[in-house]
């Protein structure tokens, strides 16, 4: 029996096993850590891609703010015809919904400094974006979107062709999160993303 003991405490043949469990957790983590990786970097992708393509379909449609659609800054804001609306007569609206889908009475529109009544707004204008932004992101809802109708410097007062203003419209992404599937617990709230353009048509509700 003495004579075994010194074999017994040269024997490595177990080594490689014992090492491999202490690594094993660790290249877990770091396998697990980036698959969570790539999925995150994947769901910032989408959601810029959705705000880029909600905005473009935002400017070619109808407007959130149905009140702006009929108000002639030439007939009841005594601006003279054909002149550019200044920054005081229109300085924006900003649209949210606190429902999803949105209806009227979830949406709430209000002026960024001044601007004429902004009426009853359009809710399906505003699902209409949302639904063409969920193309891309289908977990969005209508309460993760804002929409801003900001001063752009272009609009004439009593355009015959349309709306007045022509501001500059911007789509955004708001308490977004991303959960981890494989991290349990590990939700991140993603950046703030937006895309602006300008107001084209402003009218119907078919884009291409």
């Amino acid at each position: 029996m003495t004579r075994k003991i010194p074999g017994l405490l040269s024997d490595q043949t177990a080594n490689t096993a014992a090492e491999f469990a202490m690594v094993l957790p660790l290249l877990l983590l770091l396998t697990v850590g980036l698959i969570e990786a790539g999925r995150f970097i994947w769901t910032c992708n989408r959601a810029e891609k959705a705000t880029q393509m909600g905005v473009r379909y935002a400017v070619v449609t109808d407007i959130v703010p149905a009140g702006l659609v009929g108000y002639s800054f030439a007939v009841s804001g005594s601006i003279p015809q054909g002149d550019p609306i200044p920054q005081s007569s229109f300085g924006g609206a900003s649209c949210v919904s606190n429902a999803a889908p949105a209806t009227a009475a979830s949406i709430t529109c209000s002026c960024t400094g001044t601007c004429p009544s902004l009426g009853t707004p359009n809710k399906d204008a505003f699902n209409d974006i949302v639904g063409r932004m969920q193309l891309f992101m289908p977990e969005l809802t209508a309460k993760n979107v804002q929409i801003d109708y900001a001063y752009s410097g272009l609009g004439y007062a009593g355009d015959p062709n349309g709306i007045d203003v022509a501001p500059l419209v911007k789509v955004s992404l708001r308490d977004v999160v991303f959960h981890a599937r494989l991290l349990a617990g590990l939700n991140i709230t993603l950046p703030a993303f937006s895309a602006a353009l300008t107001l084209e048509d402003g009218q119907g509700d078919i884009a291409n």
